[in-house]
């Protein structure tokens, strides 16, 4: 199942358009000159809200794609599968 018509894809898209919205507020700020501790105080909020969706996809596809390597008797893939989206995570 991908993940847009998981249980989570609504879930992340709205959490998607959070994101952008703070992102654009980041610019506004930005150009509006604010201050340096809202400006970090918008990115502390934009940083959190990605890595909340960074780990209900990875949650997503430790169910689904390691899961289906464990299904199928394949430890090493599922390992190799799972360290590989670790690195593209963090």
């Amino acid at each position: 199942m991908s993940l847009r018509e998981s249980p989570v894809g609504d879930d992340i898209a709205k959490r998607l358009s959070r994101i952008a919205g703070h992102a654009s507020s980041l610019k506004r700020m930005w150009d509006e000159g604010t201050d340096c501790d809202d400006l970090l105080t918008q990115v502390s909020a934009v940083r959190a809200a990605l890595d909340q969706v960074g780990k209900v996809i990875l949650e997503h596809h430790i169910e689904e794609c390691v899961g289906e390597a464990i299904r199928h008797a394949d430890a090493e893939d599922a390992i190799r599968d799972l360290k590989r989206s670790l690195d593209r995570l963090f």
